[in-house]
């Protein structure tokens, strides 16, 4: 299978979140839903994932997950800020104790100087602690490569928080 490691990851993802008892939600903004896709892959994912958000547009992002259009607009949409916002936001908005979030740019156009093609942010959170950030850079390698390695960045992120 061809994405055969994404979905051991996933299953690694969701045995760990079912052993301590969470549920999973993500937001997904570049990935437009890979994540919770690999995820609900794996028989019995009901138990552990309970909703996806999938927030390309800015104004999704405000509308359902509650992120200030002042952020986004101050930030970027791909941006730390924004990532780590959609994470919590997410945890806000569902029944979840655990959430990963993404967005970048995956192309092939889009992208700027100063946020290439290529370039993700991942966040990370689980009630009561810290959430996790991450910046990637994986260059302007094709959308499709861009979106699973955002994917499977998102589940080593969240098996990080678990």
């Amino acid at each position: 299978m061809l994405f055969q490691p994404i979905l051991e990851l996933a299953h690694a993802v969701l045995a760990k979140a079912r052993d301590n008892n969470l549920r999973i939600v993500t937001a997904e903004s570049c990935t437009g839903g890979l994540i919770a896709a690999m995820l609900t892959e794996v028989p019995g994912s009901s138990d552990v994932l309970d909703c996806g958000f999938v927030v390309y547009s800015n104004r999704a992002k405000s509308d359902l997950l509650g992120i200030p259009a002042d952020l986004i607009a101050a930030q970027g949409a791909v941006s730390e800020a924004v990532a780590r916002a959609m994470a919590e936001r997410a945890l806000k908005n569902s029944d979840a104790q655990i959430a990963v979030a993404a967005t970048g740019i995956a192309g092939p156009g889009g992208g700027t100087a100063l946020k290439p093609v290529g370039l993700v942010h991942i966040a990370a959170a689980r009630e009561g602690h810290a959430t996790l950030h991450e910046k990637h850079r994986f260059g302007d390698v094709g959308r499709s490569e861009i979106r699973y390695r955002s994917v499977e960045a998102g589940l080593c992120l969240l098996q990080r928080v678990l």
